[in-house]
């Protein structure tokens, strides 16, 4: 399970880091429009086309699209995550979501020092330092 739980962290901070590609392929016929590959498709099509495809169809299109969690909640329930498993590229990415999705930042300091209890102190630290730096790019 924790395995299954960072593999689909990781994927999620892959998807999160950039947006889709605007570009579409040289190669398509005249008047046909192609879908431009995903982010995911991107990231790691080349080398784990398997994990793009489950990243694509089942992470953010069925798990976050869920009706069960607001996206707000899920972003504050992966920041946790990400924060307790102190995954600092993913957690800038995720943070700068979750303010997307509704989070303030009141409320992500807030889960930091809950988590600091929790989690441990360096991980809660490193955090500060990613949540100053998303709130400072606004």
């Amino acid at each position: 399970m924790k395995i299954i739980a960072k593999t689909t962290l990781f994927a999620m901070g892959i998807m999160m880091t950039g947006g889709i590609a605007t570009m579409a392929h040289a190669q398509a016929p005249t008047g046909a429009t192609e879908t431009p590959p995903s982010r995911a498709q991107q990231l790691m099509g080349d080398v784990a086309p398997k994990l793009a495809e489950l990243t694509d169809d089942v992470l953010l299109g069925d798990v976050w699209e869920r009706p069960g969690l607001a996206k707000r909640d899920r972003s504050l329930i992966t920041v946790a995550a990400l924060i307790a498993l102190n995954r600092p590229e993913q957690l800038r990415s995720h943070m700068q979501l979750a303010r997307r999705n509704g989070v303030t930042e009141t409320e992500l300091v807030e889960t930091i020092t809950q988590l600091a209890f929790y989690a441990g102190w360096p991980n809660a630290i490193n955090a500060v330092g990613i949540a100053r730096d998303v709130f400072n790019s606004k």
